[in-house]
C-alpha cells in the first residue's frame, strides 16, 4: 500500500510567466503524486492572479482532471504575468485566498521571476497573516494552524537558463522545433544554393542557438555569452565561402535574439543577412522562428523529465517542515537535484550581469562544462584548423557494428571532421567487422560526410557479426596493410563484444595493440560504461508519437491497448515510453510477469472501466516474458473484458530504429566522439595502446578501461548490472495507479 505522507495536507499548483512544453506533464505529476500520497490538490488558474482573485480561480483537482494532457503544449491551468502579485496588497489577498482553501504548500512552475516572487511570498507569509488577522479578514486559529508557507519550484523555460541544472522544462521540445526547421531550411537552401539566417529565442542565454547549430550542422552561431571578436564579419564570411568552395550548396547561420558584439552592440539577424549578401553576393533569407519554439507537443524528454520533477517536488514538499527553505527541482546528470531556490535565481541572474560587464569567460563557465565543450566543438567544426588530410598524421579507422541506431551518421560525420581538423587521416570501414576483415577501408575526406548530420541509418554500413577466432588473423593483416593507428567503433553490444575480443587477443596479434575506442549507439540503451546510448532518445520519441496516435484512435470508443517496444532484455524504452506516453501498466523483463500479477491487473481494469474509464494502455518490453507475449496479454484482456471494452495490440517494430536522429542524439554523438578522439590522441602521444569505453555518466563524458567491460554487464541478458532509470518505476506507479475509492 502506498505510504500516505500527505494525509490531511493540501497543495496548490500553478504555472506562471511564459509557457513551456512539458508544463502539463509536471502539473499532472504533481496532482497525481499528491493524490497517491493522500494529499488534496488545488489548481490555481492563470498563475499568481488566480490566487489574488480567488473564487473559481482556485479549484480542487481530481485524478481525471489531468487525464489526457501529456501530449498537449502550453499549460491547461493557464499562465499570467501578474502585476498585482508584485504589490504587497496582492500577496496579502493571495494568502487569504489560499487559506480559505486550507492551502499552505505551493508548487510553482515558471521562470526566475516567478520563482523569486514565490520566495518573497514565503518570506512575507507570517507578516501577511498577521495583517489579515488584525484586519479581521482571518481568524487567529486559522493563522496558527498554517504558520508557514512551504514551497517548491520547477523551472519552465525554453531558454534552459537556470544555473545549477542541466535542463529546464521545455528546452528540449524547443530545440526539436528549431532543429526541424533547420533541417527543412537546409533542403530548400541547397536546392537554390542559398544562405539562411535563423533567429532563435535566447535574450540572455545562447543554449538554443548553440545546440541547434551543432545539431543542425550549421556554419556559424552568435550567442550572448561569447560575443565574437572584432572582425567577426570577415571570419564568418570566410567560413561560409570555404564551405561553398568545398562543395556545400547551403549555408546556415544561427543567431540568438540577445547576440551582441564585444562592445555590447546588438547583432541582429537582418544585419547578418546584409553582411552575407554584400560581402559574398549570395541570396540570403532570414527566418525568425519566434513563438513557434514554445508551441506544439512536448518531446519525450520533456514528458518523462517533467513527470519525474513533479513527483520529487511533491514528495519533498509533503515531507517539509514549516519554515524550511524552498528549493528548485531540476535534472542534473540523469538525477533530480534540489537547489536552494534563491541561490538558483541569484546565480542565474548573475550570468546576464557578467555578460553586461564583459566577463565572457565567467559567463561561459556559469553555463556549465557541457556548454563550454559544445561551444569548443562547434568552433572546431565551423572554423577548422584544416579541411584537407594531413598525410603525416595518424590514421584512425571509424566503423559501426551491432544494430542500427539513429545518430550513427551524426557521430561518423563529427569524427571525420574533428579528426581531419586535428591533423589525422580518417578511414571509413565499410560494413562492420566483415568489412574490416575483407579490407573495405577507404579514406574519408571532409566533403564525403556532408549532410550526414540529419541522416538516419548508417552510411558506412554495419553488421551484427562478431568475428570468430579464424577471422582475427585477416583482421590484423588489414589493420597493418592500411596502417591503422587507432580504431573507433560506434555501435551496440555486438560491436562492443567484437572490440573486446580484439583487445583480449592483442598478446597474440600485435596489430591489435592500438587504441581501441567504443562509443555507445543502440536504441536498447543497454551498453556498459554509459547511462545513455546514441539512438535511444530518437527511438523514445518515435514510441511516444506512436502512443499519442494510438490513444487518439480510441477517442470515441472504450478500448485497451497493449503496445510492444523493442529493447531486447532491457526495459528502458518500455518504461520511459510508458512514463512519457501515459500508460497505466508497464511490463519489463527486469521485473518479469506473473499470472498473479496479470490477474490483479485484469481485476483492477474491470473495476476501473466500471467506474467510467474509457482508455487503458499497457506497454510491454519485447522480451518481458517469453510465455506472456503481447498477443497472450491482449487475448487475456479481451477474454476477461465481458464486452465492456475491446482490445487492440500494436507491435511498433523497426520504425523505432529509423528516422532522423533527435537533437539530443545528435548532440551526444558529437560530444562522445569528440571525447573519444581526445582519448585516442592522448594514447598515441604517450606511445600507449589503452582501450576504452566512452560514455555519459551523469552529466559528464567519461571513459572506462575496456578490460572492465564484462564485469559491468549481465552478459546472459545483455544489459548492465546498474540501470539508473529503474528508479523511475515508482514514478510510473504514482502517476498511473489511481487509488481505489474507499468503501
Amino acid at each position: 500500500m502506498t505510504e500516505q505522507i500527505g494525509a490531511g495536507k493540501r497543495i496548490g499548483i500553478l504555472t506562471s510567466g511564459g509557457d513551456a512544453q512539458g508544463m502539463n506533464a509536471a502539473v499532472r505529476a504533481v496532482v497525481r503524486t499528491a493524490i497517491s500520497l493522500g494529499a488534496e490538490v488545488y489548481a490555481v488558474f492563470e498563475g499568481y492572479q488566480g490566487m489574488i482573485d480567488g473564487g473559481a480561480g482556485i479549484r480542487r483537482f481530481g485524478w481525471d482532471d489531468v487525464g489526457n494532457v501529456l501530449h498537449r503544449g502550453g499549460t491547461v491551468i493557464g499562465t499570467f504575468r501578474s502585476k498585482d502579485f508584485r504589490e504587497r496588497a496582492g500577496r496579502r489577498a493571495a494568502a487569504r485566498n489560499l487559506l480559505a482553501n486550507g492551502i499552505d504548500r505551493l508548487v510553482v512552475i515558471g521562470g526566475d521571476g516567478s520563482l523569486s516572487g514565490l520566495d518573497l511570498f514565503r518570506t512575507e507569509w507570517p507578516d501577511l497573516l498577521a495583517e489579515l488577522v488584525e484586519a479581521g479578514e482571518l481568524d487567529q486559529e486559522v493563522a496558527d494552524a498554517h504558520p508557514a508557507l512551504m514551497i517548491a519550484g520547477l523551472v519552465g523555460s525554453i531558454d534552459n537558463d537556470l544555473v545549477g541544472t542541466d535542463m529546464t522544462i521545455g528546452a528540449d521540445s524547443a530545440l526539436h522545433r528549431i532543429v526541424d526547421a533547420i533541417d527543412d531550411l537546409a533542403s530548400t537552401a541547397a536546392s537554390h544554393q542559398r544562405s539562411f539566417v535563423v533567429e532563435v529565442m535566447g535574450r540572455h542565454c545562447g543554449y538554443l542557438a548553440l545546440m541547434a547549430a551543432v545539431a543542425g550542422g550549421c556554419d556559424y552561431v552568435l550567442i550572448p555569452e561569447d560575443p565574437p571578436e572584432a572582425g567577426w564579419e570577415e571570419r564568418m564570411c570566410a567560413e561560409l565561402a570555404r564551405g561553398r568552395a568545398a562543395g556545400r550548396r547551403d549555408s546556415i547561420v544561427v543567431v540568438a535574439e540577445g547576440a551582441t558584439d564585444r562592445e555590447g552592440n546588438a547583432i541582429t539577424s537582418e544585419q547578418v543577412r546584409q553582411i552575407i549578401e554584400q560581402r559574398l553576393g549570395e541570396d540570403t533569407r532570414v527566418t525568425i522562428l519566434g513563438h513557434v519554439q514554445r508551441g506544439g507537443r512536448p518531446s519525450a524528454f520533456d514528458r518523462w523529465c517533467s513527470t519525474w520533477l513533479g513527483y520529487e517536488a511533491v514528495r519533498a514538499l509533503l515531507a517539509a517542515d514549516p519554515g524550511s527553505e524552498g528549493h528548485v527541482f531540476g535534472i542534473r546528470g540523469n538525477r533530480v537535484a534540489a537547489v536552494p531556490l534563491m541561490d538558483a535565481v541569484r546565480n542565474t541572474r548573475e550570468v546576464s550581469h557578467l555578460i553586461d560587464a564583459g566577463d565572457y569567460t565567467a559567463a561561459m563557465a556559469a553555463r556549465g562544462q557541457s556548454f563550454g565543450v559544445m561551444a569548443q566543438l562547434l568552433r572546431e567544426l565551423t572554423e577548422p584548423s584544416r579541411i584537407t588530410v594531413n598525410e603525416a598524421g595518424k590514421r584512425i579507422g571509424i566503423m559501426h557494428a551491432g544494430g542500427l541506431a539513429p545518430g550513427m551518421n551524426t557521430a561518423a560525420r563529427a569524427a571525420v571532421r574533428l579528426g581531419i581538423s586535428r591533423g589525422h587521416t580518417m578511414l571509413g570501414v565499410r560494413d562492420g567487422f566483415p568489412g574490416l576483415r575483407d579490407g573495405r577501408i577507404t579514406e574519408l575526406a571532409w566533403a564525403d560526410v556532408e549532410a550526414w548530420t540529419a541522416d538516419g541509418g548508417a552510411n558506412l554500413g554495419l553488421r551484427r557479426t562478431i568475428p570468430g577466432i579464424e577471422e582475427l588473423y585477416p583482421i590484423g593483416r588489414q589493420l597493418e596493410n592500411h596502417q591503422v593507428d587507432a580504431l573507433l567503433m560506434i555501435g551496440g553490444w555486438n560491436g562492443y563484444q567484437a572490440m573486446y575480443r580484439l583487445h583480449d587477443e592483442r598478446d597474440r596479434y600485435p596489430a591489435f595493440r592500438i587504441p581501441l575506442m567504443c562509443v555507445p549507439a543502440s536504441i536498447d540503451n543497454n551498453l556498459p560504461g554509459s547511462e545513455l546510448a546514441i539512438g535511444a532518445d530518437t527511438a523514445l520519441n518515435v514510441i511516444v508519437e506512436a502512443i499519442d496516435r494510438i490513444k487518439q484512435s480510441a477517442a470515441a470508443t472504450r478500448r485497451s491497448f497493449v503496445v510492444e517496444t523493442m529493447g531486447r532484455y532491457c526495459g528502458y524504452l518500455a518504461l520511459m515510453g510508458g512514463l512519457a506516453g501515459g500508460s497505466e501498466r508497464v511490463y519489463l523483463h527486469e521485473e518479469g510477469i506473473t499470472l498473479a500479477q496479470l490477474n490483479r491487473d485484469i481485476e483492477w481494469l474491470r473495476r476501473s472501466f466500471a467506474r467510467g474509464r474509457s482508455l487503458f494502455l499497457a506497454v510491454r518490453n519485447e522480451r518481458a516474458n517469453e510465455e506472456y507475449t503481447t498477443d497472450v496479454i491482449a487475448r487475456m484482456l479481451r477474454a476477461e473484458s465481458g464486452g465492456v471494452y475491446d482490445v487492440r495490440q500494436s507491435v511498433l517494430g523497426h520504425q523505432q530504429q529509423g528516422g532522423s536522429p533527435s537533437p539530443f542524439d545528435r548532440l551526444m554523438a558529437t560530444r562522445l566522439v569528440g571525447h573519444a578522439l581526445d582519448k585516442i590522441a592522448e594514447q598515441l602521444d604517450a606511445g600507449a595502446d589503452g582501450s576504452y569505453l566512452v560514455g555519459l555518466t551523469g552529466s559528464r563524458v567519461k571513459d572506462v578501461p575496456m578490460g572492465d567491460m564484462m564485469s559491468l554487464m549481465n552478459t546472459t541478458v545483455r544489459r548492465p548490472h546498474d540501470q539508473w532509470w529503474l528508479r523511475l518505476r515508482e514514478v510510473v506507479t504514482a502517476v498511473s495507479d489511481e487509488p481505489e475509492p474507499q468503501s
